[in-house]
């Protein structure tokens, strides 16, 4: 455990064989500085644009980190751009710290299910241990057990810990208190990594305010969820900025393209952000009508208490509600897949009309059920976040 007040990261903590790694040296970040740049014949890129880009904005690589942007999310979450690192959705950052901090076949992750599947993904992915922590069911809500997840980590020597607030697919969040002291516990030995995938919808402050005070944690955030943006592939790393600097080595050249770049621009603008506020209100209230007449059904036993876009319900027959959906062309996630999972299902918060149609076609007493091409989504793995 470091003392409390260290405020710098422990390189001990980076995969040995990288701390010294300088990455890939692309055109953009070897190009000379200090020099007007007028005619660019330095990364064998096309000399005229596409017919497809009349504008010419993807002819030219990309800036691997696009500083307007690194400051947008800097000022965005009240931080400073060297503590910001950008790149393909959620996915890619976790990717990242696994590969950054974690020896193949050593090292190990600590995860705590029912969870989102990216974690054992790329720590699989990279032949890296992981041991699972899993939560509690107390009927109402899913509680993750810190403490026990610190014993697991140093009884397996973990390198990272990941810990979903808000989770996914259990919709609850974990206390700032109780994330503060996991990080300070493992301070010498992992990193703790939040993922706040869904925390516009949550009322606990984002675990961003801790990040001075602990080195070793790590905010992951996304443009996916309340933003809107799914399919540009939005994600950031919000971290010590030793950590980011070993992070963007890492990262594979060129992240973010220049069209996706200039969508998220626009995203962090001032009107747009305001929209994306309102947007949440409205989630958020669709959110209290549709857990309430949820909770009324009688085919349904349990609707967790949820701080995200979702609700996590167990049915009693989720064979039949997937059916009755399924024909009234409504696609729900099937979460039998995940322990403890055998009987939930995963109903997002769609809009008022769409949570109309949800409500009428779970509560008709005679819906049609002849259709036998069911359209649900039973996949293994969780959606990018």
């Amino acid at each position: 455990m470091t003392t409390r007040g260290d405020t710098t990261f422990p390189a001990h903590l980076v995969r040995p064989d990288l701390r010294d790694f300088a990455g890939y040296s692309s055109a953009r970040t070897s190009a000379p500085t200090g020099i007007p740049d007028r005619i660019w014949l330095n990364a064998n890129e096309s000399g005229v644009a596409s017919p497809a880009d009349s504008g010419g904005v993807s002819r030219r690589y990309p800036d691997p980190q696009p500083a307007a942007l690194v400051e947008a999310f800097a000022d965005l979450w009240a931080t400073t751009p060297d503590r910001v690192v950008v790149g393909r959705g959620s996915d890619e950052a976790i990717e990242l710290l696994v590969r950054s901090l974690c020896r193949p076949g050593g090292d190990g992750v600590v995860v705590t299910s029912p969870t989102f599947g990216m974690y054992t993904v790329s720590a699989r992915l990279h032949g890296v241990p992981v041991t699972d922590v899993p939560q509690t069911d107390d009927g109402l809500r899913w509680r993750v057990d810190t403490a026990a997840v610190a014993r697991a980590a140093r009884e397996h020597g973990a390198r990272l810990v990941f810990v979903a607030s808000p989770g996914n697919p259990t919709g609850s969040v974990v206390p700032l208190r109780e994330i503060a002291a996991l990080a300070e516990e493992l301070a010498d030995q992992a990193v703790v990594v939040v993922d706040e995938a869904y925390g516009e919808f949550a009322q606990q402050r984002s675990a961003i305010t801790l990040l001075e005070e602990h080195p070793t944690l790590v905010v992951l955030r996304t443009l996916s969820k309340a933003h809107a943006l799914a399919g540009a592939r939005v994600g950031i790393a919000l971290a010590h900025p030793d950590l980011v600097v070993v992070l963007r080595r890492v990262q594979a050249p060129y992240p973010l393209p220049a069209p996706v770049t200039e969508l998220a621009l626009r995203a962090l603008s001032e009107d747009v952000l305001h929209a994306t506020a309102q947007h949440v209100g409205e989630v958020l209230r669709l959110r209290d009508q549709v857990g309430r007449w949820l909770r009324d059904l009688d085919d349904v036993r349990t609707v967790y208490a949820s701080e995200a876009n979702f609700f996590l319900v167990r049915c009693d027959d989720p064979d039949a509600l997937l059916h009755t959906l399924g024909a009234a062309g409504i696609v729900v996630r099937d979460m039998r897949h995940l322990p403890g999972l055998h009987d939930a299902l995963r109903i997002t918060i769609g809009t008022g009309p769409e949570m109309a149609a949800l409500r009428e076609a779970l509560t008709a007493s005679s819906s049609p059920t002849t259709s036998t091409d069911i359209s649900t989504d039973t996949s293994t793995e969780e959606s990018p976040a």
